[in-house]
Order: C-alpha cells, then structure tokens, then sequence
C-alpha cells in the first residue's frame, strides 16, 4: 500500500514523528530586535531538504513501497544530495541524474554520499526525462525536488520546531523556489495563525506568478539565486497554500539578496545561498512591520564562500 500522499498538517506531524532523531533540530538565534534567525542552513547535507528526503524513504519504507533498486532524483542540487544521503541511510541505492555541465563539485558530493551519478544532456529537462526511464524500466522509486506532499510535509516539520523555541511567533519568512518548503511551513504555520511571507526573486517568481494567473504557469528563470530557487513552475500545493490571507507574496530585486548574503556573513558570520538570503532580503526590503517576533529561515548553506571573503584575508 502507497503511504498517504495528501498535504496537511496531520502529514506534517506525521512527518515529524518518521524523521525525529534523523534530523537536526534547528537552532534559532537572535538576529535583531524582534527577528530571530532560524539556521536551518546548518541541517545535514547543507539544506532543509534534507527533512523531505528522510521523510519520502521514510513512509514509503514503513508502507513497504521502498523497492531494492532503491531511489531516483532528477537534482543537481540541495534536493540530489538530501535524496542520496536520505538513501544511504535506508541502505538502498541512489540514482541521481544531472545535466553533463553540472559542477564537479557536486558531483562528487553526491558521490561520496554513495549515489550512483548519470550525467544526461544539457538541460534539467533531459537529466528529468532520462530518470523518469530509468524509474519506468528498473522499478527505483522516483523522487522528486518539492513537487511531492511527502517533501513538503517533511519541510514544514521546520516551523513547528521554531515556534517550540520562540513562544509567539507572529511571522515567519521563507524563500520560495518550487514551493515545497513554503507549502510544508505555510500548512503548519496555518494551524497556529502564524503569518508567512513568501520571498522570490523579481526573476524567478513561479508563486508570484501564479497567483497572479490563478493557476501554476511556467516562468522564465534569470537571477543571481537560481541556482536554488530557479523553478520555472510552483507545486499545486504552494499555490493552495498561497492563497490563504495569512500569505503574503514579496518579491525582491537581486542586487538586496546579494546584500542581505553579505550582511549575514559580515554582521553574523553566516555563510548561506543566495537563496537563503533571499528570505533576510523580503525582510529588510519590507513596507511596513511583519510582526513583533519575526523569524527568518536560513534554508541552505551549499555555496562557495569565496566571494564573501575579501582578497588576501
């Protein structure tokens, strides 16, 4: 029997219980007056995505669903290295597919993580074509970035965790790619009446978009956080979280995440994506107040930390 693959905050809770243990608890910090700094960026495999990953092996292995042939990802990226690592953890095999340029770098991190890396064209597009064949003929389990109720449930297993540590909460402000952390945390934040706002990029807006057109559409993907957040289309389930009142969109021009990246790092000596700082951009570019006790999810910290650190120091 498949496990239950609908996304509300019985599966969040649900989540929690299959990763409790698994995951690292995420630390807060106080930021400024008012705004807490949740450091998910410290989370194993670097990312929130990693929670999504162990809860998707997770309830399909207690369904019986978790074939031999393992797991297959289409994913570069923070949500490739989660699967691998959630993988080896099950002790199955992870296939992981990426475009023939993807960086060396996370090549090899996958590698080390144990998965098996098919490089596959030189688009995501085909990396996610020849997966979903390899799914078809070998039986692995198909995974996927955000666009799955058992990763997003996963990642919204994060905002209970941050109202434990701050009593009160009245915001809580995440960036937004595809929408599987966002979907998670805006289900779980819903249940408390605890307001979300959604960060993009101006160029990379799938959320923003689609609520705009009432309906998932694709985007076109031109910002210096694409690499995390450069989704040409959100999650159903992010948009049905978007739309209720407690949400609010923000988008942010690229030159205040850049910012917002290098006043973590000079102000706090934190290093994280320029997704991540997407979310700290929302904030400092915001109109008016979020809310008394605001905290800021810091979701992902593979990056190369070169360009924070001036020549020579």
């Amino acid at each position: 029997m498949q496990p239950a693959q609908h996304l509300d905050y019985a599966a969040v809770r649900a989540a929690a219980g299959r990763i409790a243990g698994a995951v690292r608890p995420v630390a807060v910090a106080p930021a400024a007056e008012g705004v807490w700094y949740a450091l998910e960026h410290l989370q194993h495999t670097g990312s929130f995505k990693a929670r999504g990953a162990r809860n998707f092996l997770a309830a399909h292995a207690g369904a019986g669903t978790l074939p031999d042939t393992g797991v297959t990802i289409a994913s570069g990226g923070n949500a490739g290295l989660a699967c691998a690592w959630a993988a080896r953890a099950h002790r199955v095999p992870a296939t992981v597919f990426l475009p023939v340029g993807a960086p060396r770098v996370k090549v090899e991190r996958l590698r080390g993580y144990g998965a098996e890396v098919r490089l596959v064209g030189d688009r995501y597009a085909e990396a996610l074509a020849a997966c979903e064949e390899f799914a078809a003929a070998s039986g692995a389990l198909s995974s996927h970035a955000y666009d799955h109720p058992l990763i997003a449930a996963g990642a919204g297993t994060l905002l209970d965790e941050i109202r434990a540590a701050l009593p009160g909460l009245d915001t809580v402000v995440v960036a937004v790619g595809g929408g599987g952390l966002f979907a998670g945390v805006a289900t779980a934040a819903r249940e408390h009446g605890v307001r979300v706002v959604a960060a993009e990029p101006e160029n990379c807006r799938a959320l923003n978009a689609a609520l705009a057109a009432g309906r998932p559409v694709d985007v076109a993907v031109d910002s210096v956080a694409a690499d995390s957040l450069g989704a040409t289309r959100v999650s159903a389930d992010a948009l049905a979280a978007a739309r209720d009142a407690s949400v609010r969109s923000v988008l942010v021009p690229d030159e205040a995440i850049t910012a917002a990246r290098r006043a973590l790092w000079e102000e706090h000596r934190l290093v994280v994506e320029t997704g991540a700082a997407t979310a700290l951009a929302a904030l400092r570019c915001a109109a008016r107040p979020l809310g008394e006790r605001v905290a800021v999810i810091l979701c992902g910290a593979n990056t190369d930390p070169a360009d924070l650190v001036a020549p020579g120091i």
